[in-house]
């Protein structure tokens, strides 16, 4: 993006700020809901989060020049703040420490698979909705 000019800043900002409200909003309800036994905000975030990476990417692939900005805006703004590899890995030092290793395995494993898993899936989705180009 460099070259680009200060948009692209704009709309990383932009989509930060919604990025990290939704995860605020969501990490909440979700610990009201289900409780705080298992980090279900942050592996929610995590798992739309991969699913929406690989989609969008594709979706916007040969979209043209606006494609960069919506770019900026989704993929590093607004899934960069919304997904939280940081707390996932801090979630998993804090089980480690309070012995709960059999969790902190089925979380960590069940995230990088499931995770994988979504970001394939987002692609290929969007590859099949793709409008055909002629």
């Amino acid at each position: 993006m460099a070259g680009l000019g200060w948009q692209p800043l704009v709309l990383v900002m932009l989509g930060g700020a919604l990025g990290a409200a939704g995860r605020h909003w969501l990490g909440g309800l979700l610990l009201r809901q289900l409780g705080s036994g298992f980090p279900w905000g942050t592996f929610a975030v995590n798992m739309f989060g991969s699913f929406a990476i690989g989609f969008i990417a594709v979706w916007l692939e040969g979209r043209g020049p606006a494609a960069l900005y919506w770019r900026a805006f989704l993929i590093v703004g607004f899934l960069g703040a919304l997904t939280t590899w940081s707390s996932l890995m801090l979630e998993c030092l804090l089980m480690a420490r309070s012995d709960r290793n059999a969790m902190l395995v089925g979380y960590l494993g069940l995230s990088l698979v499931l995770g994988l898993v979504l970001v394939w899936a987002g692609t290929r989705m969007a590859g099949w909705m793709r409008p055909v180009v002629w």
